[in-house]
């Protein structure tokens, strides 16, 4: 971890409020346009996997916009809808449902009513620090095995086939569609995998392009221009086309049902899977952004949290899709130049205009060219390069991440990260954190000097940073970690953003005792976890053998 003591100059903070919408307009607007163009596939994409009626993305999406930016505590996230929650709500539709999606989708609307107030709670309760619990190992797995899952899925669609169980049901297991694979590989649309193969092509390629004006053009974009213009050559029809059953104006109605709180087991279940794992891919989302903010602002997490919990509830009232904060989109605003919230603002008024102009435009997307860019998602978040990355980090976070993602395909989200924490756990144990350290931080403060004892893990984080949230960052401060006998990944990462948060403020933390610790990888990663070693561990008073 790099500890230079070179103050960054003092960056210009844009204004906000209606000061900041006349001082950064046209870059905002611009950006706002931009992302919408990427919003745009993406969000009917993401509904239509998700099994609920394609139009719903977009509304989902312009909401985000239009409503949460004025209460979000972030300055530079994109509300919309989430890929990484395709397959919660896909699930959410078929349990609820007992098989019929009409019926599912309005259950469905219940159970995310639910988790938006729960999200508000957890802002109000000040939990945006909740992703610092979560071993960033096992939620890496989490996302690595939502790709696999979307991918498994879309592959299918993208060659035009949809697989079948022995019942005639539309196959839903991931573990499923993955075996069916070889099937499919058989007998698929020769011409609806042209037009998928080529958008898949365009997705995967067109990042790799240098040339800057192009690099402006989002991906999604050129395949809608491609794919769109194909499908009609080849007289691609009927259920191989997004439609939609009706316009704009006949969805603004109340389309919750409650009814899903008979199955109370059921429910509960995804009102906690909605609620954590959106949570968690926002607050991951924000901080990512915040590294990437020219401006260095830090954003309020809890605030944030609060506005995307409104907005869920609102939104699933009108029967729109779970929104997050999103990084894709995030990271696109960020690059266009954006500068304030109301880039997120005018994303949602540009969908808002096309919602209201030209839906008919819709009716000709091939399917496969969504399922294409949802690939490409699912490639992102499943990239193998994510192995080697952790395997790098050490072979513990490797551990981790693979049963994480294993668990996850074989069971669902809760069990696999519950199984990823669990085997963290394990692994801190065998590194050498002591039982009475797991999870309760044993904390010395001395004032501008912090000494911890013990451990530094991911299970007694919160603790810590319980007291070094009291400290002023434009103060120089000293965090002793001599005396433990683990410090973990997730607490290493922790430390190297709250060592960027203490200078970019004018302070500095100095960390102080990781060179009497060993590297738990061979390849000495900046990250690892560190351990001390055997013969010079820490006891139950803090004292070394």
């Amino acid at each position: 971890m790099s500890h230079n003591n070179k103050h960054t100059a003092n960056p210009v903070v844009p204004k906000d409020g209606i000061a900041g919408l006349k001082e950064n307009f046209s870059t905002d607007a611009m950006s706002g346009f931009l992302v919408f163009l990427l919003a745009l596939p993406l969000s009917l994409g993401i509904a239509k996997a998700s099994e609920f009626p394609p139009i719903m993305g977009l509304m989902t999406a312009m909401i985000g916009g239009l409503l949460v930016s004025f209460f979000a505590g972030s300055y530079l996230t994109i509300k919309g809808p989430a890929a990484g929650l395709i397959v919660i709500v896909a699930g959410s539709v078929a349990e609820l449902g007992n098989g019929d999606a009409t019926v599912g989708w309005h259950y469905a609307l219940g159970a995310l009513v639910v988790s938006g107030l729960v999200q508000v709670l957890f802002g109000m309760m000040r939990m945006g620090s909740l992703v610092d619990f979560f071993p960033l190992s096992a939620v890496h797995g989490m996302l690595a095995a939502i790709g696999i899952i979307i991918m498994s899925k879309q592959f299918h669609i993208l060659l035009g086939v949809s697989p079948t169980t022995h019942e005639g049901k539309s196959m839903v297991e991931p573990l499923e569609l993955l075996a069916e694979i070889p099937k499919t590989l058989g007998h698929f649309d020769h011409q609806v995998a042209i037009v998928g193969l080529v958008s898949l092509a365009i997705v995967l390629l067109w990042p790799k392009v240098k040339q800057p004006f192009l690099k402006k053009i989002p991906a999604p974009v050129l395949v809608l221009l491609v794919a769109i213009p194909m499908a009609k050559i080849m007289g691609i029809k009927g259920k191989m086309l997004i439609h939609f059953d009706q316009d704009f104006i006949h969805t603004l109605a109340w389309n919750v049902d409650f009814g899903g709180f008979a199955q109370a087991g059921t429910f509960i279940k995804y009102v906690i899977m909605f609620a954590l794992v959106g949570s968690l891919e926002s607050l991951l989302t924000v901080k990512a952004i915040d590294l990437m903010d020219p401006a260095k602002r830090k954003s309020n997490a809890n605030k944030d949290l609060i506005a995307v919990g409104l907005g869920n509830t609102f939104a699933a009232f009108l029967g729109g899709l779970p929104m997050i904060s999103e990084v894709a989109r995030s990271s696109s605003n960020v690059n266009n130049g954006a500068k304030t919230r109301w880039a997120n603002f005018f994303h949602g008024l540009f969908m808002l205009i096309f919602l209201f102009l030209d839906l008919q435009f819709s009716d000709l997307i091939p399917n496969a060219a969504l399922a294409a860019m949802l690939i490409g998602v699912g490639i992102k978040l499943a990239s193998p390069k994510e192995f080697g990355r952790m395997a790098k980090i050490g072979p513990e976070q490797l551990v981790i991440f693979t049963t994480t993602i294993i668990v996850t395909l074989a069971t669902d989200l809760l069990v696999g990260i519950g199984v990823g924490i669990l085997v963290k756990l394990i692994s801190q144990y065998i590194l050498g954190a002591p039982l009475s350290s797991m999870f309760k931080a044993r904390v010395q403060d001395h004032g501008d000097k912090m000494e911890v004892l013990g451990a530094a893990v991911f299970s007694n984080w919160l603790g810590i940073n319980k007291v070094l949230s009291k400290k002023a960052l434009d103060k120089n401060l000293v965090l002793d970690l001599s005396r433990c006998n683990v410090v973990d990944h997730t607490v290493m990462e922790n430390l190297h953003h709250l060592h960027r948060d203490f200078e970019v403020a004018g302070g500095h933390l100095t960390i102080v005792g990781l060179e009497e610790l060993e590297y738990s990888s061979k390849s000495k990663h900046e990250m690892s976890a560190r351990k001390r070693p055997k013969d010079s561990r820490v006891d139950k008073l803090g004292n070394i053998k």
